[in-house]
């Protein structure tokens, strides 16, 4: 049946020839088998939380919401084996009932947990790499229905390549993570200065076990978050104070700011000043995944860059001076992860900053996103897989070491290129036919 697909953020939709929920393996290798015979390429889309077009397609377009388990669960050895469809927020409530929890979360929990890690998405912590870096194992299908377990002992090519895969490999069913004990977090807002946060911001990142901030390009405050584990016991707080900071104030009031910045644009200056204040001191001890993760209920558009930490500070002022420049009401975000070793990783290899910067719903933002990207260019930045970017095979190969090696995995595993569409062919550039290796699949 044709049906018309749209993701969160309503910018990117997508008419597939056939859109498929399986329900297990079987039924998801029939689908295969028949998108191969009808000559179909295929995409999996996951909650349709990426800004960019990674999963349309106008072949047949795979949903795993009904492969949404956990499969089975080892405590003490702190590992979970879960079906690829299931939501950040769904698996966080169940690793809590089994006292386990992921090291670090992003801000949001939507995102299914395989299209959270086949981009590269992180939260924030000096020493503490992205989501994918907690994938134990991973189980692929192949275009030709065969079932690939991937983990570091049978093949480190192939699991590194799979860990930030951008669906590029096969379809992934399930994982298996490598967890923590669960822990409470305290967690303190307060705004500070720009400038005083940057002239000693090692001492934020290495003193804080989560630290990031919010600025904006026309107020002089950075809206700061310190998330730290605490031996103490979770303090929930109450569902008044809840909606009210988190439901009303920062989404419903200043989603109508926006709408007023988007038909008044002059007044963008003073709309972003008044919220910058408005971030008043918060404090919150809870369970670490309600502290990590916040509701988005209004809808934007976002381009990220992973730039080395090393460049944080020069980077975020020539960030927010160019901010100035174009109207957006919008916040610049920054956060910093340890390097890991996934090959497409945008963190691959080196400690690194997080840059983001994002447009409100129905503003133009590729003027103000490209002249954003120019200056992650200049610090050797790496786009987040899944958010805005300009990039292309041609001007990516350069900036990860292992590009070569992925390519080479990526042939072994789809040497027909069945995973591909426009998107992938453009940032990856499309599988060649090259003979493959030992090396490949290892």
């Amino acid at each position: 049946m044709t049906k018309l697909w749209v993701n969160w953020a309503g910018d990117q939709q997508c008419t597939p020839t056939r859109l498929c929920a399986p329900r297990d393996h079987a039924e998801l290798s029939a689908e295969l088998a028949r998108a191969a015979e009808d000559g179909h390429r295929v995409r999996v889309a996951g909650s349709g939380h990426s800004f960019t077009d990674t999963c349309l397609t106008d072949g047949v377009l795979l949903d795993l919401s009904r492969m949404n388990r956990v499969l089975d669960v080892d405590r003490e050895a702190g590992l979970a084996r879960v079906q690829a469809g299931m939501t950040l927020a769904a698996l966080n409530t169940r690793l809590d009932a089994h006292n386990l929890a992921f090291p670090n979360l992003g801000d949001i929990d939507v995102q299914t947990i395989a299209g959270a890690t086949a981009t590269g998405t992180h939260g924030t912590g000096g020493q503490l790499p992205n989501i994918s870096a907690a994938l134990h194992a991973v189980e692929l299908m192949t275009a030709d229905g065969r079932i690939v377990e991937l983990t570091e002992e049978s093949g480190p090519q192939a699991w590194r390549a799979a860990r930030v895969g951008l669906g590029a490999l096969g379809v992934i069913t399930a994982f298996t993570l490598r967890l923590v004990p669960s822990f409470v977090l305290e967690g303190i807002e307060r705004p500070v200065p720009v400038e005083e946060v940057l002239a000693d911001l090692d001492a934020y990142i290495d003193g804080n076990d989560h630290f990031e901030f919010y600025m904006f390009a026309h107020s002089p405050i950075a809206m700061t978050k310190r998330n730290n584990r605490v031996d103490l016991a979770p303090a929930p707080r109450s569902e008044t104070v809840d909606w009210f900071a988190d439901i009303l104030l920062s989404n419903h009031v200043f989603d109508g700011l926006c709408r007023l910045a988007r038909r008044r644009p002059s007044l963008i200056p003073w709309i972003q000043r008044g919220a910058a204040y408005a971030g008043s001191y918060r404090r919150q001890v809870d369970r670490s995944y309600r502290v990590f993760t916040s509701p988005r209920l209004f809808r934007f558009t976002e381009m990220e860059y992973a730039i080395p930490r090393e460049h944080s500070a020069a980077a975020i002022r020539e960030i927010k001076e160019t901010a100035k420049r174009f109207d957006s009401p919008m916040p610049i975000e920054v956060r910093w992860v340890a390097g890991d070793d996934a090959f497409l990783s945008p963190a691959g290899g080196r400690a690194t900053c997080y840059i983001a910067v994002h447009q409100y719903q129905g503003m133009d933002h590729e003027p103000f996103f490209r002249a954003c990207e120019a200056i992650f260019d200049a610090y050797d930045g790496r786009p987040h897989w899944g958010k805005r970017h300009f990039q292309t095979a041609e001007t990516l190969h350069g900036r990860y070491p292992e590009w070569d090696r992925f390519a080479a995995v990526r042939r072994h595993y789809d040497p027909a290129g069945r995973f591909a569409n426009d998107y992938l062919d453009r940032v990856l550039g499309p599988v060649s036919a090259a003979e493959d290796t030992a090396d490949q699949r290892g």
